[in-house]
């Protein structure tokens, strides 16, 4: 089971009449890649499911929908190698149950993920972001915010692990030759407590850096790569017009 990071919550009074200085924030979906993918959403449990929870884009386009306007967290991630041949769908990463809209669903790693907190309220909006290859690696990722203030920088991971991915760590598609077309976690490689941060590991003290999360850090140094990786690099990004989730930037 992937570990969720939980981006810290902001507890903020919905009462104020200063609310009014931010407009609605929009969330846009950015394909840049060179092939089509079938970027998903899935929100945290209790928060609203987005865009029916899956759709396609087509190389270089985009899809923009507005935020939740009350808060709202979940995670975005893209779906690779997806067929769809009647009512069957599925894809090679990210899959959620071979549906199209996930409808809630968790994508199945390997898969790059941002992970998104938004926080309204009278005195600040706050948009809370970071990019996670906890789960591994399909495509690369950023983040990136406009017109924000305070703490807004553009994170994620824009390197092509799928040509460095050792060996051990790579997940390939046997009907196109073996391509590499994911880079699994250490967790989700060999499955054991130790490098999934389980049972006696699951605490900050006892879970740690690996071999496996370090060649993710080394590649992508402002991702979060274990359970209980815990640098500065979810950011509090106050009042932006937009949020973009980029792929393959």
């Amino acid at each position: 089971m992937s570990a969720l990071l939980i981006l810290p919550v902001l507890l903020i009074s919905l009462a104020s009449p200063a609310a009014a200085q931010y407009p609605a924030m929009t969330l846009t979906v950015v394909n840049n890649c060179p092939f089509p993918i079938c970027p998903a959403i899935a929100p945290n449990a209790g928060h609203d499911i987005l865009e029916r929870g899956g759709f396609c884009l087509p190389t270089l386009s985009h899809r923009s929908f507005p935020a939740p306007t009350n808060h709202w967290s979940g995670r975005i991630w893209a779906r690779t190698d997806c067929t769809h041949t009647g009512t069957h769908f599925s894809c090679a990463t990210g899959d959620c149950g071979g549906r199209l809209e996930c409808s809630g669903l968790a994508g199945a790693p390997p898969s790059t993920l941002a992970q998104i907190t938004l926080h309204h309220g009278g005195h600040r909006d706050l948009a809370s972001y970071g990019v996670s290859l906890v789960d591994g690696f399909n495509v690369g990722m950023t983040i990136t915010p406009h017109e924000g203030r305070g703490l807004c920088p553009v994170v994620g991971c824009r390197e092509d692990l799928l040509r460095t991915c050792p060996p051990e760590l790579q997940l390939k598609v046997p009907a196109s030759g073996g391509r590499v077309v994911g880079c699994k976690s250490g967790c989700e490689a060999f499955g054991t407590d130790e490098l999934c941060c389980r049972n006696m590991y699951n605490s900050p003290r006892t879970c740690r850096a690996s071999t496996y999360s370090e060649f993710f850090k080394h590649q992508c140094p402002a991702t979060f790569t274990y359970a209980h990786d815990s640098p500065s690099l979810a950011h509090d990004c106050e009042g932006p017009k937009e949020l973009k989730v980029i792929f393959c930037h």
